[in-house]
């Protein structure tokens, strides 16, 4: 025997039933955030060498950043001077 049971509600009435959490005000305050730096970069995002340069710049401190991490985990833990086992 099959069973279908269609149910017509929209994604805010799931969530609610479900008990879900209501993210719409987190949502709107993020998207909120980004179009606010994007207006206030938006000379930055105009200018193609400008944008170059800035992502650059930061990828050289990702990069560093990221081998400090591996270095870290390679080591192990620092603040026992043991390594950790695998």
């Amino acid at each position: 025997m099959k069973l279908t049971i269609n149910i017509d509600c929209t994604p805010g009435e799931a969530r609610a039933f479900l008990g879900m959490a209501d993210v719409e005000p987190l949502n709107k305050m993020i998207v909120d955030e980004m179009t606010k730096r994007a207006k206030e970069n938006m000379d930055t995002l105009a200018d193609p060498e400008r944008m170059i340069a800035q992502w650059l710049s930061l990828s050289g401190k990702g990069i560093e950043q990221f081998s400090n991490l591996m270095t870290t985990a390679l080591a192990g833990d620092t603040a026992t001077g043991t390594a950790k086992k695998t």
